[in-house]
């Protein structure tokens, strides 16, 4: 199961919110996760709710180096899911 940005978004609302109304919005995939008000706990429980909706571990020290959406969706869609 390929992951999308939109897919993305949706679990960045459901674990931390959207920092600014319309933060979210348009193309995010290069936008620094500072710039969108998101902090490393706020991404430790996006790879959690990824793990649980994708099947894809993204250990805690990886998570903190991803940057950006677009890394974050790079990641996932090139490492097989779980069995």
């Amino acid at each position: 199961m390929t992951m999308t940005i939109d897919d993305l978004r949706t679990i960045l609302v459901a674990c931390a919110g959207a920092a600014d109304d319309g933060v979210l919005d348009g193309d995010i995939r290069d936008v620094g996760f500072d710039e969108l008000g998101y902090d490393s706990l706020a991404l430790m429980e996006t790879a959690a709710r990824i793990k649980s909706e994708f099947g894809v571990v993204i250990p805690d020290e990886r998570i903190a180096e991803l940057r950006t959406p677009g890394e974050i969706l790079d990641v996932v869609n090139a490492t097989p899911a779980a069995s």
